[in-house]
């Protein structure tokens, strides 16, 4: 189990956060708090590992608010459903553009207030239809979800992906991010933790490197990925928030 907690990073003081690893799904699950009033927020949980996720909430003596989702994720169950019944008073969360289900759904503007922080709601589709990022309060770092992975992005072919429209707003909104803003994606299969949206405009092999709308549909067109071993269960249960089938 890989683990990683850090305490007033950058300007976002007096905050804390643990970035946490499904290995399974090579998920990352982010733990922020407020370290004064302990409100804190879960971001991608994953539903086999919520009672991993309730320790950690419990050795850091936090109230958790909310469960927080990217978007409907298709490797993966989301943990927000059993979340629910296990906090008393958690609130889910999910884009309205995703049409899951949730307690509060988000547009782009909207902030999630924990504590004296919050996260602004950025649209980024084109991995999914319902896709956004999180952005921290003073923009030093970004939860991307599966739409800027660290040198790469999420496929485009299924849940009403479109290749054109991720680059759009991969450049839109998060390549205009400050260059140090730290990047915290949904996954990575090499053991890596996080990048900075200046790294990502000069290397990411798809979207960076002054690479053209054109050049980037091709090379999301001609990746021939495998169908997703659990999309057919996990999408399902995941637009019932974190519900399997009856």
């Amino acid at each position: 189990m890989r683990i990683k907690a850090f305490a007033n990073m950058n300007k976002f003081a007096m905050a804390g956060i643990r970035q946490l690893f499904d290995e399974e799904s090579s998920t990352y699950t982010y733990l922020l708090w407020d370290t004064t009033t302990k409100d804190a927020v879960l971001i991608d949980p994953v539903d086999t590992k919520v009672d991993r996720d309730l320790q950690a909430v419990k050795s850091e003596n936090l109230s958790l608010r909310y469960g927080i989702n990217t978007h409907a994720h298709a490797d993966h169950i989301t943990g927000t459903g059993i979340l629910k019944q296990k906090v008393q008073g958690l609130k889910s969360i999910i884009s309205k553009a995703s049409k899951a289900k949730a307690d509060i759904h988000v547009e782009p503007g909207h902030k999630i207030e924990f504590g004296k922080h919050h996260l602004t709601v950025r649209a980024t589709p084109g991995h999914t239809e319902g896709c956004v990022s999180y952005v921290s309060d003073d923009e030093t770092m970004v939860f991307t979800g599966d739409a800027l992975l660290i040198q790469g992005c999420g496929r485009t072919d299924f849940q009403g992906g479109s290749a054109s429209t991720l680059y759009d707003s991969v450049h839109n909104q998060l390549f205009t991010l400050p260059e140090d803003c730290i990047v915290y994606p949904a996954h990575d299969y090499k053991g890596r933790t996080s990048s900075k949206i200046g790294i990502e405009m000069k290397t990411n092999p798809r979207l960076g490197g002054g690479k053209t709308k054109d050049e980037f549909v091709e090379i999301m067109k001609n990746l021939n990925l495998s169908y997703p071993k659990k999309i057919d269960v996990a999408v399902p249960a995941n637009m019932r928030c974190g519900i399997p089938d009856p």
